[in-house]
C-alpha cells in the first residue's frame, strides 16, 4: 500500500450505516477495520479509522424505526472522510430506507457531512445483480439522485458485491484503491470547498437562465403565510379504498394554496422530492413528483439548493402518515443562492459569526427570528401604550453642542461647513424638558443614543433609550407608567406576567416592590448609611478608591458593589441622595433626599425616573456644582447654559421617565446578552 499524500487526512471517521437486515455485514466492517488500523497505524502510512456506526432498526415487518439522528451526529468530530451504507435489493426497490423518517435521518448525515470536509462517500451495496458495468452505473445513478451529495464534490463510488462474495474483501479492495489513488479530488481547506460549492450553483443558475427563468426572480402575488396555511387543515378530506387485493389506501384532497419561502431541508428520493419550506411564520412540508408537477417543474427542480427561495402552487393534503403537506403543481424560482447555508443542526455556534452575518442567524438560527418579531411588538406595544396615554411623540435632534442628561463620555465629531465641535447625544432628557417650557404637556422619544464606554453583556455604545416627560406629574406617576408600559409589552408578546430569565423566574404581576435605598445599603452592605467613617471603611474594605470622592458617591458605588446583583425584582428603589441626582426635585420634609426611583430586575438596572427639577437657579447651582468633579465621570458634565434659560421661563412641576429598551428586550425573551437583541450591535473589524 501506497504512502499517503501529504494533502490527505490522517484520521478518518467511517459513518457505519445499517439496518437489522445487513447486521452480518456491519459486523464484518467493523472486524475489517480494527484489522486494517493494526496494519495502516505505522509511521510510513498514518492513516487511522474510527467506526461510527448508526443501525436504523426495524421493526417487524422491517420498516426502519425512528432512531434520533443526533445520536450519530453529536458524535462527528473534525472530519468525515467516509460513509459506508450497506444496502440490499429486492425485486423493487434498491434502497431499503423507503421510509421518511429513515430518509430525513439519512439526509441529516449528509447535511453534517457537507459542514466537516467531507472527503468521500462510498457506498457498497448487496445486490442479487450481476456485477457488470451497466449496472454500476445504473446503480451509482439511482443513489446519487436519492442522495444528492453536497455540492462540488465527485458523485458517489458505487462497490457492488454478490450475495456469496465475501463483504470484507470486497471492501478491502476497494479501500485500498481510495487510499492509494492520489489523483483524487481532496478536499484541502475550507476555502476549496466554498469555492466548488459556489460554482455548482452558478452551474444550475445558469441552467435556469437557459431555460429563460430568471435566477433572481420575479414579483409573486397573492401567497400565504404557512401560518395561514396550516389553519386551512380543518377543510382536508379523506377517502379510504380498497383495492382487490384487500389493501386499504388513504386518498386526500385539500384547498388550493399558494406559498413561498426558503429551502431549509430536501430529501430527494429518485423521481420524488420532500422538501420543508420556512417563511417568517412557520414551516411546512412540499411534495414534488416528476410525473405531478410535469417535466418543466421537474427540470426546474433538479436546480434547486438549499437556501434557495421558491414560490409553490399546490393541494393542500396530508402524506400516508398524516404530516401536513402541500403537493406541488406549479413551482416558481425566485432566489438562487450561492453560498451554502449553515449546518441545520449546528447552525451558527460561534457569538461573533452570529451577530456579524445577523441575516443567516435569522435565517436557519433557531428561535432569532421570533425574538427580534417579539423585539418588533415590545417597541411597538411601549409606542401604542404612550400615544394612547395622551403622549406626543418627537424627534430630537442627534448631534448636539454639549453632553447633558447623563454623566457619560460621549463619541465627539466635527461640522465641517459650521466649523464647530459636537458630540453625539447621551441621553435625550434636555431637549423633551424644553418642550415643557412650550406647553407641550406630555411627550416622548423613542430613539438611539451613543456613550463612548465599556462593552458587556448589558452595555452597548449604541442602544435605544424612551424617555417621557408629563407636565403636573410626579415620580410616583411614572412608577404607575412604568408598570403599565412592561405589563402591556408582556401582553404585547403573549407572555403570562411570570417570565423565566435564565435559571430565575422574575413576577411582573403589579405592582412592583418598593424599597428605600439606604434601608437596603444597611442590609446588603451591613453599614449605617448615615454614618460616613462607616461609608469609608466600608469603600477601602470593598477597594474602592475613596480619596476626594464624596461620601455620597460613595455609598453609590458600594450600592452598585454589594446591593444591584442582590435585586431580583422587580423592585423600584427609591430615596437617592440627592446629592448624586442634579436634575431631580427634593423631597420637601427631606431635602437630602431625591424624589427619584430605579428599577431592578434580576441585577439590571431598567428604567429611571424623577420628580424632575424646575428651579432655575438651583438646576444652575447643581450644574456648578456637578462640573467641581465628584468624580471622573461627573465631570465630563458641561453647563448646559441654554436649558437653564428654559427653565427661567417656567417649566411646570413634572415626572421623567428612562427606561432602557434593549434591556427590557432581554428580560422579556429570556436573552443572556444585550447583544442577542440588537441586530447589528458594533464588532471589531472582521479578521482577514
Amino acid at each position: 500500500m501506497s504512502a499517503k499524500p501529504t494533502n490527505r487526512p490522517s484520521k478518518y471517521q467511517v459513518f457505519l450505516l445499517w439496518s437489522n437486515d445487513t447486521v452480518k455485514e456491519c459486523r464484518d466492517v467493523r472486524k475489517f477495520f480494527k484489522e486494517f488500523n493494526k496494519k495502516t497505524a505505522k509511521p510510513d502510512f498514518g492513516v487511522t479509522f474510527e467506526i461510527i456506526d448508526h443501525c436504523f432498526d426495524t421493526d417487524d415487518k422491517g420498516h426502519p424505526g425512528a432512531v434520533p439522528a443526533e445520536d450519530l451526529l453529536a458524535k462527528a468530530k473534525d472530519t468525515l472522510a467516509l460513509t459506508i451504507g450497506l444496502c440490499t435489493d429486492d425485486e423493487t426497490s434498491l434502497n431499503p430506507y423507503t421510509e421518511a423518517k429513515a430518509q430525513q435521518q439519512l439526509d441529516l448525515v449528509l447535511e453534517s457531512a457537507k459542514q466537516n470536509q467531507f472527503h468521500q462517500s462510498t457506498w457498497f451495496v448487496r445486490t442479487h445483480r450481476d456485477n457488470g458495468g451497466d449496472q454500476r452505473e445504473e446503480v451509482s445513478g439511482e443513489i446519487h439522485d436519492l442522495l444528492r451529495l453536497p455540492e462540488g464534490l465527485k458523485p458517489n463510488d458505487v462497490c457492488l458485491f454478490g450475495e456469496n462474495d465475501k463483504f470484507a474483501d470486497v471492501l478491502a479492495e476497494n479501500l485500498t484503491k481510495l487510499l492509494s489513488d492520489e489523483s483524487r479530488p481532496w478536499i484541502e481547506d475550507q476555502n476549496a470547498a466554498v469555492h466548488a460549492i459556489e460554482a455548482a450553483r452558478r452551474q444550475k443558475m445558469d441552467k435556469l437562465a437557459s431555460m429563460g427563468i430568471d435566477p433572481w426572480g420575479q414579483r409573486f402575488d397573492n401567497k400565504q403565510s404557512i401560518a395561514d396555511i396550516r389553519t386551512l387543515e380543518s377543510e382536508i378530506t379523506s377517502e379510504t379504498t380498497t383495492s382487490d387485493g384487500g389493501r386499504e389506501q388513504t386518498l386526500y384532497s385539500g384547498p388550493k394554496v399558494r406559498v413561498a419561502g426558503r429551502i431549509v431541508l430536501m430529501r430527494p428520493t429518485g423521481k420524488l422530492i420532500f422538501i420543508n419550506l420556512v417563511d417568517r411564520t412557520g414551516t411546512v412540508q412540499l411534495f414534488l413528483g416528476q410525473a405531478q408537477v410535469g417535466e418543466r417543474n421537474w427540470e426546474i427542480a433538479q436546480c434547486l439548493d438549499l437556501g434557495d427561495i421558491i414560490g409553490v402552487d399546490g393541494e393542500l393534503k396530508k402524506t400516508k402518515t398524516g404530516e401536513l403537506t402541500v403537493f406541488v403543481e406549479e413551482l416558481h424560482f425566485l432566489t438562487k443562492t450561492l453560498e451554502a447555508p449553515p449546518e441545520k443542526h449546528k447552525g451558527l455556534t460561534d457569538p461573533e459569526q452570529r451577530q456579524r452575518m445577523r441575516y443567516l442567524d435569522l435565517a436557519y438560527g433557531d428561535g432569532v427570528l421570533d425574538r427580534f418579531v417579539q423585539r418588533t411588538q415590545i417597541v411597538r406595544s411601549v409606542r401604542d401604550t404612550l400615544v394612547g396615554d395622551g403622549y406626543y411623540e418627537i424627534e430630537g435632534p442627534t448631534l448636539h453642542t454639549i453632553a447633558g442628561g447623563a454623566a457619560a463620555r460621549p463619541f465627539e465629531t466635527f461640522h465641517n461647513a459650521l466649523g464647530m465641535p459636537l458630540v453625539m447625544r447621551i441621553a435625550l432628557e434636555l431637549h423633551l424638558k424644553r418642550l415643557l417650557v412650550g406647553g407641550m404637556e406630555r411627550v416622548f422619544e423613542l430613539g438611539r443614543v451613543y456613550r463612548n464606554e465599556g462593552i458587556s453583556p448589558r452595555h452597548n455604545p449604541e442602544f435605544t433609550m424612551l424617555e417621557v416627560y408629563q407636565a403636573f406629574g410626579n415620580y410616583e406617576t411614572m412608577m404607575d407608567l412604568t408598570e403599565s408600559i412592561i405589563v402591556n409589552a408582556l401582553d404585547a408578546i403573549g407572555s403570562a406576567y411570570k417570565v423565566p430569565f435564565g435559571d430565575k423566574e422574575v413576577d411582573f404581576t403589579p405592582p412592583f416592590q418598593r424599597k428605600c435605598y439606604s434601608d437596603l445599603l444597611a442590609e446588603h452592605a451591613g453599614i449605617d448609611p448615615t454614618n460616613e467613617a462607616e461609608v469609608i471603611a466600608c469603600a477601602k474594605k470593598l477597594g474602592l478608591e475613596t480619596d476626594g470622592k464624596h461620601a455620597d458617591v460613595l455609598r453609590n458605588e458600594i450600592f452598585e458593589e454589594t446591593v444591584e446583583d442582590k435585586l431580583v425584582g422587580p423592585v423600584f428603589v427609591i430615596d437617592y441622595p440627592a446629592s448624586i441626582c442634579p436634575l431631580t426635585k427634593r423631597k420637601t420634609d427631606q431635602p437630602e433626599v431625591a424624589e427619584r426611583f430605579e428599577l431592578f430586575i434580576q441585577g439590571m438596572e431598567l428604567a429611571n425616573a424623577y420628580t424632575e427639577l424646575n428651579d432655575p437657579d438651583l438646576q444652575e447651582k447643581l450644574f456648578r456644582t456637578q462640573l467641581q468633579g465628584m468624580d471622573e465621570e461627573d465631570s465630563m458634565a458641561k453647563m448646559d447654559t441654554d436649558f437653564v434659560r428654559a427653565l427661567r421661563n417656567g417649566m411646570p412641576p413634572a415626572g421623567g421617565l428612562g427606561i432602557g429598551i434593549d434591556r427590557l428586550v432581554m428580560l422579556l425573551t429570556n436573552s443572556a446578552t444585550i447583544r442577542e437583541i440588537i441586530l447589528f450591535p458594533l464588532l471589531r473589524h472582521e479578521a482577514t
